[in-house]
């Protein structure tokens, strides 16, 4: 039996959707299989050796031994499979993700080496094809994993060379998705008080407001109802002369950021989307009067933009536990994906209206022109109001293209465009998400703006033809949203018995960790001081040790932990203050424990005071 015939029968039983991928690739005239100076094979395409021309295996064990970490292992360019066979052995429990351009590539390995015992390690995953498929791929395999380190790249810079612009966007791709954990830290160090704060006082809100779980699925019947997502990139002004043909036919969703933009028009979008807890986000409401408007809001966004007078509130559900916490126990509203922009969860928000198809304009994720935002933004309003001789409105526009370490990336008409680290995590949301709904229609009014897998481009002249549907689609949202009022009054006065059921739960269970959290920090910090003055008291290490398992218990079971734990820093910020030696296991565990205790009792007691200074 060959070498191909066995690696294709293992092939059929792990990869039964790669074996119909290999048996299409045809064999390349520009690859050969020569014999190293070791005796192993190697690749050689266009004249250039993929592996080593002396020792294949060799240069492959050096490769392994240099990486570093924990998480997944993402092999770009898979050769022969030397680097990944020798990372399979090394660590036959980490997760390989191999991601080859050429899937000739990987048929000439299977029928040039027996890879078979390779091919059976449990946690490897094959990703190739065309670049979209392939960053696709990779999104999905990381987002499904639950590791808590970072991923780690094998190149085998040759394969990569000979199509340098496929891989360079597949890592980027890759990088970008990963980096959120880093974003998502920063964030929440930035912003975690005012989340708090916010959810706090809009604890009401979560009460007396309905949730878009009603709006599910309301445009798929009668008849197909189109959405256009209206964004705040600067694609949008060329839509401007259109947008009143365009809500004719459409069932119009903005964000908060292009509202005014809309109103101007002289069109009053269908709803708003608004979930940045930011002061400065309120202010993209201001003189913006939408009487005929639903906002779809987050319940820790700025408490005055809950009381906005637009025509309607509804909430979806929170995207943090301290909201959470409470609409579980009274109200759940519907959930809609959070990428880090207010344009991902928009556009989530029609996905769930169930919309035939979606148009969106201004997701330029990337900077057309060197613009950031439409004509007569916010951010550019505040920028020229502020603008001196020596500060001029064109100093903030540089630092925000600046300010977000940008780079070039391809362009959906091609070329390339300005974007940065941030937009590009928005737009590897994007790329996830759309491969997972590959039913719906998605098209974008414009091609300036940065590629994005899975979103056709489509005319402005495509959408007019459609036809008039605006009738039909206010006598649609009329009908379920009498259905939403009549529902919710009828569990008005249930739902109100719940809410005061679920804040004093919340409250005695806050205050509950706090006390324990409190007197577990005292007695290891107790227990470490006197360690470490060089006491030995095997009573009092004993009693400490056994306290604070118990209190971990405790914590571990109680039903408000998430919240309590929300602000809580990284371990890894925690432990780069320790004092004590990595040689003292003991002391460094109850210092560790006296400040992660310490600040446990502290993020508490802040969001139990917190609550309490709003509800009175």
């Amino acid at each position: 039996m060959s070498c191909w015939d066995t690696n294709l029968q293992v092939i059929q039983e792990r990869f039964p959707g790669l074996r119909e991928k290999l048996l299409t690739q045809e064999p390349s005239s520009t690859m050969q299989v020569e014999a190293s100076v070791a005796g192993e094979p190697s690749l050689v395409i266009n004249g250039i050796h993929i592996h080593s021309p002396r020792d294949p295996m060799r240069e492959a064990r050096r490769q392994v031994e240099a990486l570093t970490g924990e998480g997944p292992l993402i092999i770009l360019g898979f050769g022969l499979g030397y680097a990944a066979e020798m990372a399979a052995l090394k660590w036959p429990q980490r997760p390989l993700i191999v991601v080859e351009r050429r899937g000739e590539v990987l048929r000439k390995a299977l029928e040039t080496r027996e890879l078979g015992s390779f091919l059976l390690k449990s946690a490897i995953i094959f990703v190739l094809g065309e670049r979209e498929d392939a960053i696709i791929g990779a999104l999905q395999v990381l987002e499904n994993r639950t590791e808590e380190h970072p991923p780690a790249f094998l190149r085998n810079r040759a394969l990569m060379d000979l199509d340098t612009t496929w891989y360079a966007e597949v890592e980027r791709y890759i990088r970008t998705w990963v980096s959120r954990d880093e974003v998502n830290t920063a964030t929440l160090r930035r912003f975690g008080k005012r989340w708090v704060r916010n959810l706090a006082r809009n604890m009401k809100a979560i009460r007396d407001l309905p949730g878009i779980q009603c709006l599910a699925g309301c445009l798929e019947h009668p008849g197909d109802i189109p959405v256009f997502l209206a964004a705040a990139g600067p694609s949008l002004d060329a839509l401007i002369p259109f947008l009143p043909a365009i809500a004719e036919r459409c069932v119009v969703v903005g964000v908060d950021t292009s509202l005014s933009l809309l109103l101007r028009s002289g069109i009053h979008p269908d709803f708003i989307l608004s979930v940045d807890p930011q002061y400065w986000n309120l202010r993209h409401l201001d003189r913006a009067l939408a009487p005929k408007t639903c906002l779809i809001a987050e319940s820790a966004v700025y408490p005055p933009v809950l009381r906005h007078p637009f025509g309607r509130t509804l909430l979806c559900s929170s995207f943090f536990p301290l909201g959470r916490f409470i609409e579980d126990r009274l109200d759940p509203k519907g959930s809609l994906g959070a990428g880090g922009s207010v344009a991902t969860t928009a556009w989530d928000f029609a996905r769930v209206l169930g919309a035939a198809s979606i148009w969106i304009a201004g997701l330029d994720l990337s900077f057309p022109g060197l613009k950031t935002h439409f004509k007569g933004a916010r951010f550019e309003e505040q920028a020229l109001t502020e603008s001196t001789r020596f500060a001029p409105g064109e100093t903030r526009s540089v630092q925000a293209l600046r300010g977000g370490r940008p780079f070039w990336a391809a362009a959906a008409q091609g070329g390339s465009v300005l974007t940065d680290r941030r937009l590009s995590l928005y737009a590897a949301w994007f790329t996830n998400h759309l491969s997972q709904e590959a039913h719906l229609k998605n098209y974008r009014l414009s091609g300036e703006g940065l590629a994005i897998p899975g979103m056709d481009t489509a005319s402005v002249e495509t959408l007019l033809a459609l036809p008039l549907q605006r009738e039909a689609i206010n006598r649609r949202l009329e009908e379920v949203f009498a259905q939403l009022d009549e529902d919710f009054a009828h569990r008005d006065a249930e739902r109100k018995v719940h809410y005061e059921a679920a804040l004093e739960a919340l409250l005695e269970g806050l205050n509950h960790i706090r006390s324990l959290a409190a007197v577990a920090a005292e007695q290891a910090e107790v227990t470490y001081h006197t360690l470490r003055g060089g006491k030995q008291e095997p009573a009092r290490v004993q009693e400490t040790l056994t306290k604070l398992d118990e209190t971990n218990q405790a914590i571990t079971e109680s039903t408000v932990k998430d919240v309590a734990g929300f602000l809580f820093p990284p371990i890894s910020e925690l432990e780069a203050d320790l004092e004590s030696p990595l040689s003292a296991p003991l002391l460094r565990y109850l210092e560790l424990s006296a400040k992660l205790y310490r600040s446990l009792a502290e993020t508490a007691g802040y969001t139990g005071e917190e609550l309490v200074h709003a509800y009175h």
